[in-house]
């Protein structure tokens, strides 16, 4: 797909302070690799703090490696789409701080759904990975916006990252507590097939996240799969976010090219790779 130039603010046009408010961290000592992590509140919820018993798998992600050889860095923010990470700035002060031989996980989806331009978030996107556009007047950002399709933000992400020498690899996004039939509902026909396309599209390293943790929810049902969350369906409580975080390292260790594999703790090291069909 075409990736036609648009420029991101360089702060948040919604709030110069937000940045600030978040506590998005950096990287503890710049001479080590860093792991990035960008994505939404499934990955990092609120301030990272379990605020309302709900956790995203990125703060317990960091127990699996050894952090005197590897920066872990959680940049994700709640309530973002692939869309206003970028537009809001997020994804411009995050590929600032990268540096070449990073990693960077990306996990978006969940906020993709919505409106295009409501006064309320306006923060969809275009389904698929298609070159399809729709001009808009954003009336939060008080810009005229061109918005694109999931798909091509996906690429933009890991074309701003190959540039910054650094290794992207793409992730479907976590299951939903949601149940048909006995088993969890996938997103492989959406989301999570995008993902996959654009992953295979730019040759890089992919994760499928909501396959690996729905399988273990089948295996767990229903009653078990509960009390792994901390809201009717979407966000996780503790125990979900390790679990989680558990199938983010099983999924990186069944890569082709595992570029993490040097920095897992002993707790990393003891997790089994994802096996697939």
């Amino acid at each position: 797909m075409a990736l036609a130039q648009q420029v991101a603010p360089t702060v948040s046009p919604t709030d110069p302070s937000l940045h600030e408010k978040l506590g998005l961290p950096q990287p503890a000592d710049n001479r080590l690799p860093t792991l990035f992590l960008v994505g939404d509140s499934t990955v990092r919820n609120g301030h990272g703090d379990g605020a309302n018993g709900q956790w995203g798998w990125g703060e317990p992600l960091v127990d699996f490696f050894d952090t005197s050889r590897i920066n872990v860095v959680n940049r994700a923010i709640g309530g973002r789409s692939s869309r206003t990470y970028i537009t809001e700035g997020h994804w411009a002060d995050t590929l600032a701080l990268m540096k070449a031989g990073d990693i960077v996980l990306f996990q978006f989806g969940h906020n993709d759904t919505g409106p295009l331009d409501d006064t309320f978030r306006a923060r969809g996107t275009l389904p698929g990975v298609g070159d399809e556009s729709r001009e808009i007047d954003n009336p939060i950002l008080k810009m005229h916006e061109t918005v694109h399709t999931y798909g091509w933000y996906m690429a933009k992400y890991v074309t701003d990252t190959l540039a910054k020498g650094a290794i992207p690899i793409l992730c479907s996004p976590i299951p939903r507590k949601a149940w048909k039939d006995g088993k969890v509902v996938r997103n492989a026909d959406t989301f999570g097939g995008w993902a996959r396309q654009v992953a295979l599209q730019q040759h890089i390293g992919f994760i499928d996240l909501n396959e690996i943790i729905a399988r273990r929810y089948d295996l767990l049902r229903e009653e078990k799969v509960e009390p792994l969350f901390a809201d009717p369906h979407t966000h996780t409580s503790r125990a979900g976010a390790e679990l989680n975080a558990e199938c983010v390292v099983a999924g990186l260790k069944s890569l082709t090219h595992d570029p993490v594999d040097r920095y897992f703790s002993a707790k990393g090291k003891a997790v089994a790779a994802y096996a697939g069909d």
